[in-house]
């Protein structure tokens, strides 16, 4: 475990981490945990959820006063990565730049990963979300 800080997490997703960590019924839950999952129509997409603590070798992140879980087989993907919290237009919800990824979906629930280190290759933003019309398209 370390808290070296391989990802990022704002300032702003922090203060909606502990609001909706507040709002929970089980006190037992104190972490955000963030993975990668196979799955979506781009390949993988973001799961977040709320956990007790950290599992064997877990990376554990603290940062501006929450505690961000992440386990071995995710974080590889997750380096560089920045977690926001946005509130546009386009959607309110916790959102993933992450330099490792190629390409995104159009609704921005799942992701590609590079294969390799190309260049010229720019950071893909995907939302924590996910919905069924791109799985369609």
């Amino acid at each position: 475990m370390s808290t070296q800080l391989q990802i990022t997490i704002t300032e702003k997703a922090a203060d909606k981490v502990r609001e909706f960590l507040a709002a929970e019924d089980d006190a037992e839950l104190t972490a955000l945990r963030v993975a990668v999952q196979g799955g979506g129509c781009s390949g993988f997409q973001y799961a977040l959820g709320f956990d007790t603590g950290a599992q064997d070798g877990d990376e554990v992140i603290e940062a501006h006063g929450v505690t961000v879980l992440i386990d071995p087989f995710s974080m590889p993907y997750l380096i560089g990565a920045d977690i926001d919290f946005v509130d546009g237009l386009n959607g309110t919800g916790f959102s993933i730049t992450n330099p490792n990824t190629m390409s995104g979906c159009g609704c921005g629930s799942s992701f590609q990963l590079k294969e390799g280190e190309e260049e010229g290759g720019e950071a893909a933003t995907a939302s924590a979300g996910g919905c069924s019309s791109c799985a369609s398209a």
